[in-house]
């Protein structure tokens, strides 16, 4: 069960082995929401950390009873974490950093101030990254594929400092990775969402969780947020078209052989009499997923299809 809100803000911090960089981190949130006269929480979810990172969270909390902590039994990745800390936070207003100190925390009153304007998440944009070419250039690939594929154009999806309101942060369900797509569900869920440009720090203290596993879990993520969201709402559009593509391409093939043997010709097995049948049997799969995707969704809530923004 969610808890209800009852404070201004919390700060939402998911923290892999981050111990060195966390005194600096909560001291300067600290500074930041007193000085806008905030009452706030920061609560900080340990995923499985091997250092001292929980030691030196339970030192601050000592110091602090508004710095708080979730402490997993093992690494279960950021979305995982970031799920925890949702479903922990008291916040009317959810902010979101990475502990490393890349993500700078005078920024958070920027997002706050947007979310004023009238939005739901606003996520930041680090328009000077301090990353690796790689890491850059590989991001600038994923933040266009998501862009084309979900209809919400950002220049930096993966960001870790967003804001939101709390409505979106207990509507979404993160799991895997799906840390990367929070502003794509948001807005295929009919949130309003933007982003606003954010300074971007060279990491200081240990080194980046980064790794080549991100470039094919990130597509796979992609994929999956497009068809259970995207096309949620009717996937036998979707598996239809493709069976009806399959199943054309084939039976064009096969109405060739039919009239080439109707016309005294000998019919003998070739590759593309075989390519037609595999196709036409694809096409029958397609169709059939779409059947069962069907009926997967009718059976959901009907409050699970769609979110109101007003009533009268």
């Amino acid at each position: 069960m969610a808890s209800e809100a009852s404070l201004d803000v919390s700060v939402v911090v998911p923290a892999w082995n981050e111990a060195e960089s966390l005194p600096e981190l909560v001291a300067r949130v600290a500074a930041v929401l007193t000085a806008r006269g905030c009452d706030w929480e920061f609560l900080l979810v340990d995923d499985g950390s091997t250092d001292e990172t929980w030691a030196t969270l339970a030192d601050l909390h000592a110091a602090d009873p508004r710095v708080r902590g979730i402490r997993f039994a093992r690494n279960y990745g950021k979305a995982a974490a970031l799920a925890a800390g949702f479903e922990a936070a008291g916040g009317e207003r959810i902010v979101t950093l990475d502990a490393d100190l890349q993500d700078d925390p005078d920024e958070i009153p920027l997002l706050l101030d947007r979310l004023e304007d009238g939005f739901d998440l606003v996520s930041g944009w680090k328009q000077d990254r301090q990353d690796s070419w790689l890491k850059n250039n590989s991001s600038k690939v994923f933040n266009w594929a998501t862009g084309r594929m979900c209809g919400l154009r950002l220049h930096d999806f993966n960001c870790g400092l967003k804001a939101y309101r709390r409505e979106v942060t207990q509507r979404i369900h993160l799991y895997g990775d799906m840390h990367r797509y929070v502003p794509a569900l948001a807005h295929l869920d009919g949130f309003r969402v933007t982003e606003h440009p954010v300074r971007h720090h060279k990491r200081r203290f240990g080194r980046t969780k980064y790794g080549w596993d991100r470039f094919l879990n990130g597509f796979l993520d992609l994929l999956t947020v497009y068809f259970l969201h995207a096309r949620g709402s009717s996937p036998l559009h979707f598996f239809g078209r493709l069976g009806a593509v399959f199943g054309g391409m084939g039976g064009l093939i096969s109405l060739y052989f039919l009239i080439w043997w109707l016309t005294g010709h000998a019919l003998r097995v070739r590759p593309v009499l075989v390519l037609a049948l595999v196709l036409m049997v694809m096409a029958v799969q397609f169709v059939s997923l779409g059947l069962i995707a069907e009926l997967m969704v009718s059976n959901r809530p009907a409050e699970a299809s769609y979110r109101v923004r007003d009533r009268l």
